[in-house]
């Protein structure tokens, strides 16, 4: 009996130490590509307030989970539990955030130039619901720590898109230059978490599945619209006015001055 107590004991820290391995990696991947946009010129510190504090939000969100999951991994549960609170403030905030700096974006340029404009309009804040959605349903699972977990790592995958476009060459990837940084990269972790169950224990977890279905499905959903007549009235009337509905509609390569 203690034998068997001891091997689950060694089976939940390793998984504790799998999800703390790959929040890392998903950190490094989101801070890989923003130091990258600031090397290269591509962003700036003298950007509008707005990008700022979109950018302190959300990265505050990724030193939460990284702590959450270190935490879990190290066993200190109780300050998990309480700190875990936090997300039902932290997150509506990068709702809203995300969707601001999605309008600020396509107004000002009608987005970036390698994705669709309805593609990005719709599809952004479609995302950023996702994961809202992902992590509150990750909540009311708590004392299901192996659902609660993979949700939540599921929902902290579904926001590395932005990393991902920013290190990977998005005009050569045209036309699918979204669906690879939003959808495909993003699934990679997903799939490697689907891995390590099945050579684990045997199954993959259906949290998994959700996660990954969840992820994939609204994207589809958002392309659904964004490339129909309702998706370009939207994007008509949210640009009408602004430099951004000079842009043109499908991905472009910007003339040389």
């Amino acid at each position: 009996m203690a034998t068997q107590a001891s091997a689950a004991e060694v089976a939940f820290n390793r998984e504790h130490r799998f999800f703390f391995t790959s929040a890392c990696i998903m950190a490094l991947v989101l801070v890989a590509g923003f130091s990258t946009n600031i090397l290269f010129h591509r962003s700036s510190f003298n950007s509008p307030i707005l990008f700022h504090v979109h950018a302190v939000t959300f990265f505050g969100w990724v030193v939460l989970y990284l702590l959450q999951t270190g935490l879990a991994a190290t066993g200190s549960r109780a300050l998990h539990k309480r700190l875990g609170w936090l997300a039902l403030a932290w997150v509506p905030a990068m709702v809203g955030l995300g969707t601001a700096i999605t309008l600020f974006s396509i107004r000002a340029s009608g987005g970036p130039f390698f994705f669709a404009r309805d593609e990005f309009l719709i599809g952004n804040p479609v995302g950023i619901l996702t994961f809202a959605g992902i992590v509150f349903w990750a909540i009311s699972l708590r004392r299901s720590t192996d659902w609660h977990n993979r949700l939540m790592f599921c929902a902290m995958a579904s926001i590395t898109g932005p990393g991902f476009g920013r290190l990977l060459p998005m005009p050569l990837l045209m036309p699918v230059a979204w669906w690879t940084a939003a959808v495909i990269f993003p699934s990679l972790f997903i799939l490697a978490g689907m891995r390590r169950d099945k050579r684990r224990i045997g199954r993959v977890h259906p949290a998994y599945k959700w996660g990954l279905g969840l992820l994939v499905g609204g994207q589809l959903a958002a392309e659904g619209i964004a490339f129909s007549p309702v998706g370009r009235a939207i994007g008509d009337a949210v640009t009408g006015g602004t430099p951004g509905a000079a842009r043109p509609l499908h991905g472009y390569w910007p003339q040389q001055p």
